[in-house]
């Protein structure tokens, strides 16, 4: 493979103890797939260069920004478009992963070929950073919400009714339970089942009432815990695991995310201003 050719799988977990998602970050110049199927949807996004699929005996060519969706079962290979190759990111769901959030049978996707640009975006963006970092909290409250979203707008399902009674309660209930487990915080899919709610309505209620998705709610709970840690004089890479991230790095993006600085910048003001 070339200094061109990089391709590298991330297993993301829905949930503390859920089941896997993967993720793809690919870089062809020259890779030509052989055909093959998938037990999962094949869901990719370009994000560069151009790439010929052979898909129920078409010939898709993706550009920057496009998302291919790929049933699972049918066969397709993949290839190079043009000598510059093409770069891409795949995450493979399980069907069942497609259908939060609607009515009946699983989606079916008439058009493989879809031009979603906020979608794409968003898709792009959640499998970026669960590549860097596959929290099983985040993977579970980001992951789940666009595939129904993707499903929604794209298939022939028809979309489940999202008015979800007592919202503010079950969101309320939530929090609680996050806020008091935050170092291993329950599946969404756990607390869901605890409520009689589906993930999605769950989701739905949660977002609806707080504004941000549960993981979001639970990481800047944990950035306001760091904060008083520091301010005791612990050291970033210290108080990280106290508070339930999965390292420094991950501390330090929430943290600059919410406040606007590094924990190591945030704690040497602090440390500074007794002096």
């Amino acid at each position: 493979m070339s200094t061109r050719e990089q391709a590298r799988w991330t297993r993301a977990r829905l949930g503390r103890c859920g089941p896997p998602l993967d993720l793809l970050t690919a870089r062809f110049d020259r890779h030509v797939y052989a055909s093959h199927t998938h037990e999962e949807f094949s869901i990719g996004i370009c994000v560069g260069g151009s790439e010929v699929i052979d898909y129920r005996g078409d010939h898709l060519r993706p550009g920057p920004g496009s998302i291919v969706v790929l049933a699972p079962g049918e066969m397709h290979t993949g290839r190079p478009a043009a000598s510059d190759g093409y770069a891409y990111r795949a995450l493979y769901p399980e069907p069942a992963l497609l259908g939060d959030g609607i009515v009946g049978s699983l989606p079916h996707f008439r058009e493989p070929l879809l031009d979603d640009p906020e979608l794409a975006t968003a898709l792009c963006r959640a499998h970026t950073e669960l590549s860097a970092c596959p929290d099983p909290l985040e993977a579970e409250s980001r992951l789940p919400w666009l595939l129904t979203a993707l499903a929604r707008r794209h298939s022939t399902a028809r979309a489940a009714n999202d008015v979800v009674p007592g919202a503010a309660h079950i969101a309320h209930v939530v929090r609680d339970r996050l806020a008091d487990e935050l170092l291993q915080p329950p599946s969404l899919s756990e607390l869901a089942a605890d409520l009689g709610l589906s993930r999605y309505q769950l989701l739905r209620a949660f977002r609806t009432t707080m504004g941000i998705p549960p993981y979001a709610w639970l990481a800047q709970h944990r950035v306001g815990r760091a904060r008083g840690l520091l301010d005791s004089g612990l050291r970033p890479a210290e108080v990280a695991g106290m508070v339930g991230f999965a390292d420094q790095a991950h501390l330090t993006r929430w943290f600059r995310r919410v406040l606007g600085v590094t924990p190591a910048a945030y704690r040497n003001s602090v440390q500074d201003g007794r002096r």
